[in-house]
């Protein structure tokens, strides 16, 4: 079959294709049409423009310290140090430190970027649903990032849009029929841990949307009352 038959399913593989959750055969089949699909291509590019921001929500972490051992048996350092003892020394207190440093920037910003991945290094939440809200720009303004296990999730402002004193911006599911359930309310710094409800991943629902409110929330059971500012859906990485 060809995958250009099935949209959602083009645009499922061209997410997990960038958050690194697509892996083997399969991987390698999605390379080879990325290379004379431009559809593919222009999803692809789409998806590594929403996810990049969560880069920015990286933080430090430090491996064990038999990752740096295996590290350095596997590259033979080991052997260096029996050979030269004083020049090793100054590589170790010097250069790997440097070296080290850096891996662990780099490593910090991967790990977030794909956010769904499970690290030997440390110990990290098994995300496996991501949902990024746009605005009518098509620009990402919220990330949502769900752990079934936990059955929590993370509501995420990329940047914080001004909203006024007397404003709260809230999140909604908007089920295929019925009223709009509420998820949340976002504060003003812009991250928010939520339960991971059914109203929040029900099979009927249709979008995800945040409305401008009065602070606090909207005032009334039935819904908004202010405008739309967001959409996006979940997609289920794992």
């Amino acid at each position: 079959m060809n995958i250009r038959d099935n949209p959602q399913l083009c645009d499922k593989l061209a997410a997990e294709y960038v958050l690194g959750t697509l892996r083997g055969g399969a991987r390698r089949r999605f390379e080879r049409y990325l290379r004379d699909d431009a559809v593919l291509q222009r999803l692809t590019a789409e998806w590594q423009e929403r996810l990049m921001p969560m880069a920015e929500f990286s933080g430090a972490q430090t491996p064990r310290a038999q990752v740096w051992r295996a590290i350095e048996r596997r590259l033979g350092l080991g052997q260096v140090q029996k050979r030269t003892h004083a020049a090793w020394q100054f590589w170790r207190t010097e250069s790997l430190t440097f070296w080290r440093s850096l891996s662990l920037a780099s490593l910090a910003a991967t790990l977030l970027m794909v956010g769904v991945l499970r690290s030997t290094l440390v110990e990290a939440p098994q995300v496996d649903l991501v949902a990024t809200l746009i605005d009518d720009k098509a620009r990402t303004a919220l990330l949502l990032t769900a752990d079934s296990e936990r059955r929590v999730f993370t509501a995420r402002l990329v940047e914080n849009a001004p909203v006024a004193a007397d404003k709260s911006l809230q999140l909604w599911a908007v089920p295929k029929e019925g009223a709009p359930r509420s998820l949340g309310v976002i504060p003003p710094e812009g991250a928010i841990e939520l339960p991971l409800t059914g109203s929040a991943i029900g099979d009927d629902i249709a979008t995800l949307a945040v409305s401008l409110e009065p602070r606090g929330g909207s005032p009334g059971a039935g819904g908004p009352t202010g405008p739309i500012l967001y959409k996006g859906n979940w997609v289920r990485m794992l």
